[in-house]
């Protein structure tokens, strides 16, 4: 299985479905499933039953997650969606922006 272009913490903007052309930052990276949950995109509502920890029950809005095809890293430097890069610096290797050059962290 190849490497993955996106990782926790990253600034995405997704190119396709209902939330076309959002922004997020990824809160988690399923590599098996090559999707990534992104904080506040791709909302689900899941049917709770009443439980210990929530007595009432109801209906609970929460993250889906996203095929990483469907993402694109923020360039730091434009803030618009980019490709990205590898290459090696000091015999490390680090991603960066298509676009712009720029070192992604």
């Amino acid at each position: 299985m190849s490497k993955l272009h996106i990782k926790k913490g990253d600034i995405v903007y997704v190119n396709t479905g209902v939330d076309k052309g959002k922004t997020g930052r990824v809160l988690k990276v399923l590599v098996e499933k090559q999707r990534a949950i992104v904080e506040g995109l791709n909302m689900v509502s899941k049917h709770a039953k009443p439980n210990a920890k929530n007595p009432q029950g109801g209906i609970e809005k929460k993250e889906a997650p996203i095929h990483i095809s469907n993402l694109n890293v923020v360039d730091p430097k434009s803030g618009k969606p980019t490709r990205i890069g590898r290459k090696e610096v000091d015999g490390k290797l680090v991603r960066y922006s298509k676009k712009s050059g720029e070192e992604i962290k």
